[in-house]
């Protein structure tokens, strides 16, 4: 296969002498090695497009920290790079082996661990599926409220690598607010303890928060804690009908400030993202009247209060512009709301395969300016940028689609330029080409446009600190 080089390494390639040393730490039935079919599936995450995938040359399924630690020595010694992958339902190509060599999977390592009711923490390990630790903790009255949108397909390992967030983001937070202790493998084989259970803990530098985020090239994680929270007893749905973009966005800082009310979420979508999910769901939900729409939820752990919030809320959009409110105050009602922000996506992959999913992050105040800019930006460029998103937080998801009868040509030749454009928009309004999805090799080469040299090299000098031969997931976030 030869030398793959990148980021001036040159990594050699695994050989069925390396292949024979890694059956002896897992198992011969764990690593897939040979078998093309098998392998293809572990060369791509959920990117669309065939530019962002590459093979791995190996597959190993270890299933403890000391396995681990023995590959990363391995590979190390004979300079042959290293991905760490967990349920491949990534944006942003970060579990893609971009140089080959072997992808270390953690679905063997799921297990829940411990349940400690007493300090209201779990400990569990990162293959564990996000939405197996709520349907767990259901029985005990309590949460996790870190979790994302795609709870039921991602693994808790990939959110703490991306740091990732969600809808409830606003009331709740991301990711970070709720891991407190991690078990790491370094990227030269050495396992090491981070945190615990521990509300407060200034021992240090904050090594768990540096590798939360790291997008898997700082560390793999083998065990990690997380503080949870009494699961709140009621919730209630607000899907709010707006004439405009600019009165559904112009309605959160009035629900913020003037009504004094952190709901759980404020999602936003606007007119295209509402009509593709809705004609995709067969959903009839009057949306053709909609110019666009938040979605809100209130929840906490009594119902009055709860009640008296959702209508001091519906009231603030009432005078914002809203022109009709539907309450979803049942589970039934809740699921058919939430199926609609859900499916955005999936209903834009039935109409065009070119596509570039993006999630920007401004400044909250700065959303409407933004979507507008978005608007102007579709028109520019004949291109279909619908925007949904965390309208609480600024995160928003612009979906770059291309018209049905564009080329392949048409579409690699375009999208470059509306990128440079859409993130310099971005970048004027005081935003990151990322709130959630992650840099990955996908937004590197942006990202080290929009980024100041100094910010890079600060990035740079951590990672050479505890990577010295760039065998972690390389190839990812910035080059060297």
């Amino acid at each position: 296969m030869g030398l793959f080089v990148t980021n001036e390494k040159k990594y050699n390639p695994v050989t069925s002498k390396i292949v024979d040393e890694l059956k002896k730490v897992v198992g011969a039935k764990y690593v897939i090695y040979g078998d093309e079919e098998k392998l293809e599936s572990y060369s791509h995450d959920e990117v669309p497009g065939a530019e962002y995938a590459h093979m791995p040359e190996a597959v190993v399924r270890p299933a403890t920290a000391e396995e681990i630690g023995t590959i990363m020595k391995l590979a190390n010694r004979k300079m042959i790079p290293v991905t760490p992958r967990g349920a491949g339902s990534g944006l942003s190509g970060g579990a893609v082996p971009v140089c080959g060599g072997i992808v270390v999977l953690f679905d063997r390592m799921n297990k829940i661990l411990e349940l400690d009711r007493e300090n209201m923490m779990i400990v569990v390990e990162p293959g564990v599926i996000t939405n197996d630790i709520n349907e767990f903790l259901q029985e005990y009255e309590l949460f996790y409220a870190g979790y994302p949108m795609s709870l039921e397909t991602c693994s808790i390992g990939g959110n703490v690598a991306e740091n990732a967030g969600g809808g409830k983001a606003i009331k709740y937070g991301v990711t970070s607010r709720y891991v407190l202790g991690l078990d790491v493998v370094t990227p030269t084989g050495e396992i090491v303890e981070l945190g615990g259970k521990l509300i407060k803990d200034v021992s240090g530098y904050s090594m768990v928060q540096l590798m939360l985020g790291s997008e898997g090239t700082l560390g793999l994680f083998t065990k990690i804690t997380l503080k949870l929270l009494p699961l709140p007893k009621t919730q209630v749905d607000l899907l709010c009908l707006f004439k405009n973009s600019e009165e559904a966005i112009g309605a959160v800082p009035k629900i913020m400030t003037t009504g004094g009310i952190i709901p759980t979420a404020i999602e936003f979508m606007d007119k295209t993202s509402i009509k593709a999910a809705c004609e995709y769901l067969n959903e009839s939900i009057p949306y053709q009247q909609a110019g666009a729409m938040l979605l809100i939820t209130v929840d906490g752990s009594d119902e009055q209060h709860v009640e008296r919030e959702y209508e001091s809320i519906g009231q603030l959009c009432f005078d914002a512009g809203a022109t009709e409110i539907y309450v979803a105050d049942n589970a039934t009602t809740s699921e058919r709301v939430w199926k609609v922000r859900r499916n955005i996506g999936e209903a834009y992959n039935v109409i065009s395969r070119r596509q570039s999913g993006e999630d920007i992050v401004v400044p909250p105040a700065s959303i409407a300016a933004m979507v507008a800019k978005l608007e102007e930006l579709s028109d520019k460029y004949d291109v279909m940028i619908p925007c949904f998103g965390h309208a609480g937080d600024g995160n928003l998801h612009a979906r770059i689609v291309s018209q049905p009868g564009w080329s392949d040509e048409k579409w690699q030749k375009t999208l470059p330029t509306i990128l440079n454009e859409l993130y310099g928009l971005t970048a004027d309004v005081g935003g990151r080409i990322s709130g959630e999805h992650g840099i990955g090799h996908k937004r590197k080469k942006y990202l080290q446009k929009m980024a100041s040299e100094n910010y890079l090299d600060m990035l740079r000098r951590i990672k050479a600190a505890l990577d010295p031969n760039n065998i972690l997931n390389p190839g990812k976030i910035f080059d060297l």
